[in-house]
């Protein structure tokens, strides 16, 4: 059972209660988190071998296309290519999900068939962005239907935008109510609920004291997961981002026993880059994390480079991380 914001927070989440328990916090030393993320990017994986890393990688990827031109035939295609990345190799594995505008949802799940499911048994996920992403400007009522006929579609993840405005502004029981409203809307039929990931856009949030209040401002508001970025402002993803939302997460199962995602997005490109990201996950909150229900990776362009490093693994010309153990 989830533990209520009210009782983590000692009183009904209103700006007066949200704001000392988020201000309360304490503060980030920016130095110490990108020493931090510094080391955890050199360190070895517990892992049998490079080509673990890279078919996990792999198996943590929401492969995405947000565009205004996005057709039901380009879904399809980007259906296929989830299903079989490397279709000169039956061996490699499927992606976590596919993520796609609301109104494609039905399209995606037509093209996936029996293999739309849960990553973490074999199915792959589809996933809409709601909200009014990217920019999240519209009212309450636009954002709930956003979400409400993504769910009724058939989408098994909305990924929502906080109010960034608001929530610089300091109105932190706004974003909260949306978040939590939000999470409301993501009620289906059956009683069963679509997993909320919550996107900071912590691009626009300026400092790492601001990510980790909305990190916990969005947890306590109902979020299954964390995720950095809409892929549409730089920066987008950091190992220190991505590390501090990590610390937040580790906090937040210390004090609750829950399990809350992660999701890095936008900016992460090659193998290497990834690998670093596995590595930080590992060390911060446990292995038990690097599974779809827990992180992913929204970089649809690392694909690519993961399937090229993993075809020269299988020649002996890999060029990825070194420093991945082989056991």
């Amino acid at each position: 059972m989830r533990r209520s914001a009210t009782d983590v927070l000692g009183g009904v989440p209103d700006n007066a209660t949200l704001r000392r328990f988020l201000h309360g916090l304490p503060g980030v030393d920016a130095v110490g988190l990108e020493q931090r993320a510094a080391a955890l990017g050199t360190r070895s994986i517990k892992t049998t071998s490079k080509a673990w890393a890279l078919d996990r990688i792999i198996e943590l990827i929401d492969l995405t296309t947000l565009e205004g031109a996005d057709t039901p035939g380009k879904v399809r295609s980007l259906v296929a290519k989830a299903q079989h990345p490397d279709a000169s190799d039956p061996s490699c594995p499927a992606v976590a999900a596919v993520c796609v505008y609301g109104d494609m949802v039905a399209a995606a799940i037509e093209a996936l068939g029996e293999r739309h499911g849960d990553p973490d048994d074999g199915g792959i996920s589809v996933a809409a962005v709601a909200t009014a992403f990217p920019s999240g400007r519209a009212s309450m009522q636009i954002k709930l239907a956003d979400t409400a006929e993504a769910v009724a579609a058939g989408a098994d993840e909305i990924d929502m935008v906080i109010d960034r405005g608001a929530f610089l502004a300091g109105d932190y029981a706004t974003v909260f109510e949306q978040i939590a409203h939000v999470k409301q809307a993501c009620a289906r039929t059956d009683g069963s609920y679509a997993s909320l990931k919550v996107i900071l856009e912590t691009g626009e949030l300026t400092t790492y004291d601001n990510i980790k209040r909305a990190s916990w401002l969005a947890i306590l508001a109902g979020g299954d997961f964390i995720k950095t970025s809409t892929g549409k402002v730089q920066p987008a993803a950091t190992l220190p981002v991505t590390l501090l939302m990590l610390e937040v997460v580790r906090d937040w199962y210390r004090l609750t026993g829950e399990r809350i995602g992660v999701k890095p997005a936008g900016g992460i490109r090659t193998s290497k880059d990834a690998v670093k990201y596995l590595v930080t996950v590992a060390e911060t909150v446990g292995e038990e994390w690097l599974q779809p229900h827990l992180f992913r990776f929204g970089a649809s362009s690392l694909l690519n480079d993961v399937l090229l490093q993993r075809q020269k693994l299988t020649t002996g010309a890999y060029s990825g991380p070194d420093y991945v153990t082989l056991d």
